[in-house]
């Protein structure tokens, strides 16, 4: 892997969930880290590549410097721009899984650009690990002006650092659930306020937007984010959720027997196909594309989860050679394409070097830069 210029500007989305909590001690049990999902994860159908195991870093814990230090010394060699730290604010000042973020900030090190991306959602259900009957682990809520001010606040240093990563001289912001603002209008202008009350040129709002299934629903939510504010979206077509690619009889039998646990024998599977990423707004400068290395979420919901099959590194760099050059002739600094994710491990998402693939992801990501 070498030093060039990279032809896009490459951002992967980093999760902080590998240290202890007192929270997740409470809910999960003493000790609990997104690897304990990861060591438990069984194979579930033949050829299922379960469990995934950590090469190089091995089971980290994101509190030690060293291993955020190695992590961005080998996101940057495969032509990583920069990690965006899911960033947790529940409101009412409620943060969670801060502590890795906080210490980046705090000490400067690693040198490495990076943007948070904020995660306001509800902990709650199978997709957070939980059964569907458990009770919510933790509320998103949106209590007003005042927690708007404090959280706006409590992000300033960071997007004052000279690490932060910019766009049109403003700090990138991506929403993850832009959909679940009350009124995403207010807040934005409300943030748009303070930046330049605060010597900033404003923010760079970002949706983060999931399963757009058409061009024409894409464009709809786009130019809605668009009204209330966001300067642009990001998409990211996983695709899990919709069935108009499965024939006609595996729609009909989903649809009446999917729910029933005893027809339940094998997780909801998908090929890993890059044609379903893709959309024709995706050349647009408003539009950033994602790449997405894979998807397993069976080691926090077994049965119940879902797996896109058949992943492997050359396809992922078919999916960035795509995506690099659906981004070509925008601006540089618009050249934006995410990568969902450097370390999701869980839901096997992720480029970190594993027992059976090595670095291959990360030499097919920067082959195609």
């Amino acid at each position: 892997m070498n030093q060039k210029r990279p032809k896009a500007r490459v951002l992967a989305y980093y999760l902080p969930q590998f240290h202890p909590i007192p929270e997740n001690d409470a809910w999960w049990g003493k000790g609990f880290t997104e690897w304990t999902n990861v060591g438990k994860a069984k194979p579930l159908f033949p050829g299922h590549y379960q469990p995934h195991v950590p090469a190089d870093l091995g089971y980290y814990d994101l509190r030690v410097p060293e291993t955020r230090e190695a992590q961005a010394q080998m996101a940057r060699e495969a032509g990583v721009e920069g990690f965006v730290y899911w960033h947790y604010w529940f409101g009412n000042g409620k943060r969670l899984l801060e502590r890795p973020f906080n210490e980046v900030l705090a000490s400067g090190k690693p040198d490495f650009p990076f943007a948070l991306a904020w995660a306001n959602e509800t902990w709650a259900g199978f997709a957070h690990g939980a059964n569907d009957e458990r009770p919510p682990l933790i509320e998103q809520t949106y209590p007003g002006d005042e927690d708007y001010i404090a959280h706006f606040n409590a992000v300033l240093p960071a997007f004052k650092d000279k690490r932060y990563i910019t766009c049109e001289g403003k700090p990138i912001f991506i929403v993850f659930n832009a959909g679940q603002l009350p009124d995403a209008h207010h807040f934005i202008s409300l943030w748009q306020k303070l930046a330049k009350e605060n010597e900033l040129k404003g923010v760079f709002f970002i949706a983060h937007e999931m399963e757009l299934q058409s061009t024409e629903r894409a464009a709809f939510v786009r130019e809605k984010r668009k009204k209330e504010g966001f300067d642009a979206i990001n998409i990211v077509n996983l695709m899990i959720r919709s069935t108009t690619q499965l024939p006609l009889w595996n729609r009909i039998v989903r649809k009446l027997f999917y729910k029933h646990p005893c027809f339940r024998f094998v997780p909801d599977l998908k090929p890993y196909d890059i044609s379903i990423y893709r959309t024709t707004l995706d050349r647009d400068e408003d539009v950033f594309p994602s790449v997405v290395p894979g998807w397993d979420h069976t080691p926090r919901t077994g049965i119940k989860g879902s797996v896109l099959y058949g992943s492997t590194p050359e396809k992922f760099g078919k999916s960035v050679q795509y995506a690099v050059e659906s981004v070509a002739d925008k601006p540089y600094e618009k050249r934006f394409i995410f990568i969902k994710s450097w370390n999701e491990w869980a839901e096997g998402n992720y480029m970190e070097p594993d027992l059976k693939w090595g670095k291959s992801y990360l030499e097919a990501l920067c082959k195609n830069l």
